[in-house]
């Protein structure tokens, strides 16, 4: 009988170690995802204030840039027509090396995530 209750011991204590086990890893898991979460929503936020801030800006220039021209070449169309092409070639660049855009980002938000 003596060996029934040694097993029975030592099977409960597994029992209780491995619920234990099961409670920390499930805490530890809640802790990762919330870390995780409070960074991406972190991230996007200051990435929308400063992408809405250097966009306004952006958008200043561009006219002030265009006007200056139209003064240069005495035509304002052909100002905002030279800015509008500068645009478009950089939105071309842009689209050209998306590829290497998205391994970058996947690179960056890979090492946060998994680190």
């Amino acid at each position: 009988m003596n060996l029934f209750n040694s097993i029975g011991e030592t099977t409960d204590k597994a029992a209780d170690i491995g619920e234990t086990y099961f409670k920390s890893s499930h805490q530890y898991l809640k802790l990762k995802i919330f870390q995780q979460l409070t960074l991406s929503v972190s991230m996007v936020t200051k990435l929308v204030v400063i992408s809405a801030f250097l966009f306004l800006g952006i958008i200043f220039c561009a006219v002030a840039a265009a006007l200056a021209i139209g003064d240069a070449l005495e035509n304002p169309l052909l100002g905002f027509l030279i800015v509008g092409v500068f645009f478009m070639l950089i939105a071309i660049l842009i689209y050209v090396g998306r590829g290497a855009i998205n391994r970058i980002v996947i690179q960056k938000i890979g090492d946060k995530f998994f680190s």
